[in-house]
């Protein structure tokens, strides 16, 4: 029985307590043998941090803009599906723990409570996630509905043409989704709205720069918590390389295996904008409702103000790339 957590790690326990089985089993899963799942965290524990001394950090400003909005940190809560198998108030909750910590919620497609419920829920800036179903007149009502309502941009995922199998609703949606969908369906959702579009699923440099030529507001560089294809690359392995491809044409945004406020500094140093947190957040709202997610969310901004103090960068835009070395920068130096 795990007390009272003393790091975002320990909430996970607590959910598996908390939490039947077959509900933890999906929160907590991964694609086919799970190495991208296990990758995703290991791979920040091989970037080591470069600090530097004799800073003033007395004073410590952790906060930055996303899409001109101000929040007090660089952490959003990413998409993730059906809240409500975690606790009764499910994205309610969320939402207004996102509130109360001062950040964005990027609400789930497969959202358990209503665009309407949670937009009425409390006041704050949010995104909407959307997938394209092979009736594209249902995605037009959606992303009408979220422009409604106040959400103030759209996440478009396009890492899933097909769902991993095993459930109903991925068998749901495999047969709803529209695998068809390509770069010129980008143009198609222009044409419908006026939110920004941000496009999460990228992996690879060369796909970062077709993102940026067809004018989304953002990318951000994930596997779909490693839900999707294992065996793809750690997220944190190839942020760098769609920061590069990009030249800052558009921020880039990170999520996969963020656990500690150290693991947000790195994707920092390595050129993201924020990072997103998923599977934390469901953790803390199974463990302990709306308090939960916000103990998970003060954790991470906890950690990451002592990380940034203790590494001489009393603001956001003072972490570079400087601070970090590589495994393969490493392994370079020694040879």
């Amino acid at each position: 029985m795990v007390g009272e957590p003393l790091n975002v790690n320990e909430f996970q326990e607590l959910a598996r307590e908390a939490l039947p089985k077959m509900y933890n089993d999906f929160y907590a899963g991964g694609a086919e043998d799970q190495y991208t799942l296990k990758e995703n965290v290991e791979a920040f524990r091989r970037i080591m941090i470069w600090p530097r001394i004799l800073v003033d950090v007395s004073r410590i400003d952790m906060s930055t803009t996303v899409l001109g909005y101000k929040i007090s940190a660089p952490i959003l809560i990413a998409p993730t599906a059906l809240h409500k198998l975690a606790h009764p108030e499910g994205e309610v909750a969320t939402a207004r723990a996102a509130a109360a910590c001062k950040t964005i919620m990027v609400l789930s497609f497969a959202s358990s409570c209503t665009v309407v419920e949670v937009a009425s829920s409390c006041q704050a800036v949010r995104f909407f996630q959307l997938y394209v179903y092979k009736q594209r007149e249902i995605a037009a009502v959606l992303v009408q509905r979220a422009e409604r309502n106040g959400y103030k941009a759209l996440v478009l995922t396009v890492d899933t043409p097909r769902l991993d199998n095993g459930s109903n609703l991925a068998a749901y949606a495999n047969k709803a989704m529209d695998a068809s969908i390509c770069w010129k369906d980008i143009e198609w959702l222009k044409s419908i709205t006026n939110l920004p579009i941000l496009i999460k699923g990228v992996l690879t440099g060369e796909d970062a720069i077709k993102a940026a030529e067809v004018g989304v507001a953002g990318i951000m560089v994930s596997n779909h918590g490693a839900r999707q294809l294992d065996y793809t690359d750690a997220t944190i392995n190839v942020l760098e390389e769609v920061v590069h491809a990009v030249r800052g044409r558009v921020p880039v945004f990170f999520d996969g295996g963020v656990r500690r406020g150290t693991d947000i500094f790195k994707a920092l140093a390595l050129g993201a904008q924020a990072v997103l947190v998923g599977r934390p957040v469901i953790f803390g709202l199974a463990a302990k409702g709306e308090y939960g997610v916000r103990q998970v969310i003060q954790m991470l901004k906890d950690e990451l103000e002592l990380t940034m103090a203790l590494s001489g960068c009393p603001s956001v835009k003072d972490i570079t790339r400087r601070h970090v070395r590589t495994e393969r920068e490493r392994l370079h130096a020694m040879l």
